[in-house]
């Protein structure tokens, strides 16, 4: 039976193919220019193109090391990320996107970051390919995590990371299902350090990130580490309903001392308008938490694996090596 190899490279896919080919003919010499064994777990997120097909012959063509992982239906990235963690044999696991805009060739300086004794290596972009718009948008973003929870990120949007496996144990167990998986890896790891990498251009294809998607990438952020939004929130409402309040005797002053009627309508109109939006953004912010909370009381599987593609040792041996926590 194969020994299990020491390095994982888990990488997500939805709707690749066209970056599918570059990205083996990168990734693999990187990786065998290494001198450790390697292991590449793909997870197809329910691709509607042809990247599950170029996945089976890439497979076909090194299925001493590589495994395939393929969803019947699109389950976010952070499904198809932890479906490899669930079944990786390495010690040190290594995340990268597949649309090369975090060159593979940049793996060593994680590794050598791990070598040195860290646990948890977070890459950061330099000189970053992205528009105006995600560029400022992500350092908006980056300000209010950084003053909302306890997670020190450079740059959260990176997915060129790097982890020792105790770290991603950690993670399966936790059995998280919207918790940003960088900030809670960050979370549990006692270690942490940073690394610049280079960052392409996207070689083919768009983003598979919407706006909504990435305002939802963050909410899981913000509201999986902090209750700090519902204590702004508590915060702000209380100084509305002041400053309301003062309002309202100001009104009630004019109205009796000076026989002023002329505006109280609709400034008190004004007044109930805003104060019914604070209360809505207030249920928001509720209802936000206790959806959390739902999906993870009613413990319902949260994707379906249509096939895994790999060798019949590398099977045993992931079987043997990563078993299911309880």
């Amino acid at each position: 039976m194969a020994s299990p190899p020491q390095l994982s490279i888990v990488i997500p896919v939805y709707n690749e193919e066209l970056n599918l080919p570059t990205l083996f003919a990168r990734l693999y010499p990187v990786l065998d220019g290494l001198g450790r064994g390697y292991e590449v777990i793909f997870t197809n997120d329910g691709s509607a193109d042809r990247s599950m097909e170029l996945l089976r012959a890439q497979h076909g063509s090194r299925p001493d090391v590589t495994r395939v992982i393929d969803f019947n239906a699109n389950y976010t990235q952070h499904m198809a990320i932890m479906a490899a963690f669930e079944r990786v044999r390495g010690q040190i696991i290594v995340t990268l996107d597949a649309d090369l805009q975090n060159p593979p060739e940049e793996i060593p300086k994680l590794l050598a970051k791990i070598d040195g004794g860290f646990d948890y290596v977070g890459g950061f972009r330099l000189n970053r390919q992205d528009s105006f718009f995600r560029t400022y948008a992500s350092r908006l973003i980056n300000y209010v995590r950084e003053h909302t929870t306890s997670i020190e990120m450079t740059d959260q949007g990176c997915m060129l990371r790097a982890y020792r496996r105790p770290i991603i144990d950690a993670i399966v167990r936790s059995g998280a299902i919207n918790t940003f998986i960088p900030a809670l890896a960050y979370s549990f790891s006692g270690n942490p350090t940073e690394v610049g990498v280079k960052h392409e251009e996207r070689h083919a294809g768009v983003s598979n990130y919407s706006f909504y998607k990435l305002v939802r990438l963050n909410f899981d952020l913000i509201t999986g580490f902090s209750i700090a939004p519902l204590q702004y929130f508590t915060m702000f409402a209380m100084a509305s309903a002041a400053c309301s309040f003062v309002l309202v005797l100001v009104l009630a002053y004019m109205r009796i001392f000076l026989n002023d009627n002329t505006n109280g309508v609709f400034t008190l109109f004004g007044i109930m308008f805003f104060l019914l939006s604070v209360a809505m953004i207030g249920i928001g912010l509720i209802g936000e938490y206790v959806g959390r909370s739902y999906q993870v009381v009613r413990a319902r599987q949260q994707y379906f694996v249509r096939e895994v593609l790999e060798t019949s040792d590398t099977a045993r041996t992931a079987a043997n090596s990563n078993p299911k926590p309880n």
